[in-house]
């Protein structure tokens, strides 16, 4: 019988906040919070969060759990910030190219509403029933326009286009047959489809971090839930999805855990320590 793994200072495991850290009513559920303490009080395990969210909204998330020595992943990895020492680490904003795309979807397709999410704020364009909703919720600073001119053109992260699934489908299509250097996209769902740099993704922002810590790549674990986290799992040592993930996520994955509503965090964590040495 081998002997069990005390000492994981030099692993990191990282988690999706929304449908993975959270259940589906964006409660934490005492078994993920928990065994993150175990993680990281017990056996020296470095944990932390990767989120489309910005500073301000992931903030609560964060700051409930014992991390606050390791940076975390805001837009989706557009960012890298530092809540211990309130300092970004890293920002990768999209350029000129991606703007422009953003004010030829705004002209072609006027209905869809238009969220451009900067570290701090979030810019809303077309504002309507799916826009907004988690600025409002989460009290994020944030501004509407009508006029894609109004907009400030500056310290874009990451964008969202919004609106009714056959609408969105139909933009898909649309931002596929043009030229689309300088960015890369994403679905977040089956009503939003996310914009970022190219390049830009979880995964590139989670072994970002691990260098930082000094950390091994393949001593690098990650949990999802949906296809804005695939980039993550398919770059980590040791890739994980909640239970309640698209087929074609957990085909991806080393490990697949039980639904959110259940403690998958904690699954996983299980599953770290018990097989990983």
């Amino acid at each position: 019988m081998r002997d069990m793994k005390t000492d994981f200072s030099d692993w990191l495991i990282v988690s999706d906040v929304d449908g993975t850290l959270n259940t589906k009513l964006r409660m934490l559920p005492e078994r993920n919070l928990k065994a993150i303490t175990h993680f990281v009080e017990d056996l020296g395990g470095n944990f932390t969060l990767a989120s489309g969210r910005n500073i301000s909204s992931l903030r609560k998330h964060y700051e409930r759990l014992p991390i606050k020595s390791t940076p975390a992943v805001i837009l989706n990895g557009a960012g890298i910030y530092d809540y211990e020492h309130e300092k970004m680490l890293s920002f990768h904003s999209i350029d000129e190219r991606g703007i422009d795309i953003v004010r030829r979807v705004n002209e072609r397709f006027p209905l869809i509403q238009i969220e451009i999410c900067t570290d701090r704020e979030i810019f809303i364009l077309n504002p309507g029933v799916f826009s907004g909703a988690m600025s409002l919720a989460d009290g994020i600073p944030h501004q509407s326009f009508r006029k894609f001119e109004d907009v400030p053109k500056s310290n874009w992260g990451k964008v969202i286009f919004m609106g009714l699934p056959p609408m969105v489908s139909r933009m898909v299509k649309y931002l596929n047959s043009i030229d689309y250097s300088g960015v890369t996209y994403m679905s977040s769902s089956v009503a939003s489809y996310e914009m970022l740099l190219e390049g830009t993704n979880k995964g590139t922002a989670v072994l970002e971090i691990a260098d930082m810590l000094g950390i091994p790549h393949e001593h690098t674990g990650a949990i999802g839930d949906y296809f804005n986290d695939y980039d993550m799992i398919k770059s980590v040592g040791v890739p994980a999805v909640c239970g309640q993930a698209p087929q074609a996520m957990k085909d991806a994955a080393t490990f697949v855990a039980c639904h959110c509503n259940h403690g998958a965090v904690a699954d996983f964590l299980e599953y770290i320590e018990n097989n990983c040495q």
